[in-house]
């Protein structure tokens, strides 16, 4: 089993007045359950106010926490869409992720497959509830990446540019971001209906981490930077094991038993590990999935 670090939800850039894709983290709320907000996107059939999450819309979530510079009625990017509530859905709806362009290159030339896991993470923050009930950033809170979802491939989809093929052949799908516009090497993947980690039962396809633990943060603890992370030692690239795709400069690892740390890349929305015949992952993993 490959395992695929994948960068998603908000982020950092944006110029003057605009976010074209957030400009600020998605949020932590006090009960740690993680939000990743998706990213604006002109001409989605999607808008935030139409996402739902516990029940009530993430649109006036996404206006507190950019102060307005996105609207409720903005059309955004779902993607990966894992959650079966966050709309109406289509009988035989499916979790699905789609990628393009370089990015999906990357992930063929790295194998990615069916049977393969992607891990979801992004750029999170603690918020608060400040006036009239509106959320706000917990001032001395630190920025993280941290894991806020899983999607276990059942099925690579080449796309290509027959968009209404695509639609028709399946329906529950039409909705979805990729199938919306022409990209190069366009390709979605399809989710298991069940997740296979030995040793992890009763786990869906793909989905959300839910409950606060430290086991979903990747920054390392007392780190400046969110991007130097903190990972179990066997991702150290020694005595045959593979090495995180983008981070085969060997300066960017320390090891510190039981640990590493990784100075990871600002570079590749996905980073690939090949983690077959490595026992410790899937202790790893029934721990993130407990």
């Amino acid at each position: 089993m490959k395992i695929v670090f994948s960068r998603k939800g908000f982020d950092s850039t944006r110029r003057r007045s605009e976010s074209p894709n957030g400009g600020v983290p998605s949020p932590i709320f006090p009960d740690g359950a993680a939000l990743s907000l998706p990213i604006p996107q002109h001409g989605s059939r999607t808008r935030y106010g139409d996402v739902q999450w516990r029940g009530e819309s993430i649109g006036p979530i996404v206006e507190c926490l950019t102060e307005g510079r996105v609207k409720q009625g903005d059309c955004c990017h779902l993607d990966p869409d894992l959650n079966a509530d966050a709309l109406a859905r289509l009988p035989g709806w499916r979790p699905a992720f789609g990628q393009s362009q370089a990015a999906q290159s990357h992930l063929k030339n790295e194998g990615v497959e069916p049977g393969d896991l992607f891990l979801f993470f992004g750029w999170f923050r603690a918020v608060e509830p400040g006036k009239g009930g509106m959320w706000r950033y917990v001032s001395d809170a630190r920025d993280v990446h941290r894991l806020f979802g899983w999607l276990q491939v059942s099925e690579v989809v080449p796309v290509g540019a027959d968009l209404a093929r695509a639609r028709s052949e399946r329906p529950w799908l039409s909705r979805h971001p990729h199938l919306n516009r022409d990209r190069d090497n366009n390709t979605i993947y399809i989710a298991r209906e069940k997740l296979d980690v030995e040793g992890v039962t009763a786990r869906s396809d793909a989905g959300l981490f839910s409950g606060n633990g430290d086991r979903f943060t990747l920054t390392a603890p007392g780190s400046r930077t969110r991007s130097n992370w903190r990972l179990p030692w066997w991702f150290y690239p020694s005595n045959g094991r593979p090495t995180l795709s983008y981070h085969g400069n060997g300066d960017r690892w320390q090891h510190a038993k039981p640990w590493v740390y990784l100075d990871t890349v600002g570079i590749g929305q996905e980073f690939v590990f090949d983690a077959g015949g490595i026992p410790e992952a899937n202790v790893w993993l029934r721990e993130l999935f407990r």
